[in-house]
């Protein structure tokens, strides 16, 4: 079972618990900022971008994260859940970390003021082969900024087994 720790700076780290029934996601001190939390934190506005795609059982997507200010981030974690299983063997992308069965975060890099972050390509192998995949999108940690314009970091995107792209 992989066990995912966010530390300092929002940096994704994996761990293999090896005999551990139930997923562990730890936080460690200075860390515990979530997306929206108010004080202390500079003012940022997250948002994301991107495109998926389904067929054969593998969903495949590209998200750009960008700023759009007032305040640079040195990084984020952006959380991506599925309505489907993933496959048991993820292979994934430096950066991301699988969180659950159907749960994958990944860091966004540094977030300069009015930027984007690196860009994120993943493949997931999907468990099974659904006709379709709900995909929903949003922050999971960012520092503890304070970000008043939640609506461009929260996505639902539905992918139908077809190869089409789906953008959002």
């Amino acid at each position: 079972m992989e066990v995912v720790a966010v530390v300092r700076r929002g940096v994704v780290r994996r761990a293999v618990a090896a005999g551990s029934a139930a997923l562990a996601v730890v936080l460690v001190a200075g860390a515990a900022g979530t997306a929206g939390a108010a004080g202390g934190g500079p003012e940022a506005d997250v948002a994301y971008h991107g495109r998926v795609s389904l067929a054969a059982g593998r969903l495949g997507i590209l998200l750009i994260p960008e700023n759009q200010g007032p305040a640079a981030l040195p990084t984020a974690t952006l959380r991506l859940r599925l309505s489907a299983e993933l496959a048991d063997r993820q292979p994934l992308v430096e950066g991301c970390a699988r969180a659950g069965l159907r749960e994958v975060v990944c860091e966004t890099g540094a977030l300069p003021e009015h930027g984007h972050g690196r860009h994120i390509g993943l493949a997931l192998r999907l468990k099974e082969r659904p006709s379709e995949v709900t995909l929903r999108i949003d922050t999971w940690w960012n520092g503890g900024a304070t970000d008043r314009n939640v609506h461009n970091n929260r996505h639902v995107v539905l992918a139908l087994d077809t190869g089409d792209v789906y953008a959002f």
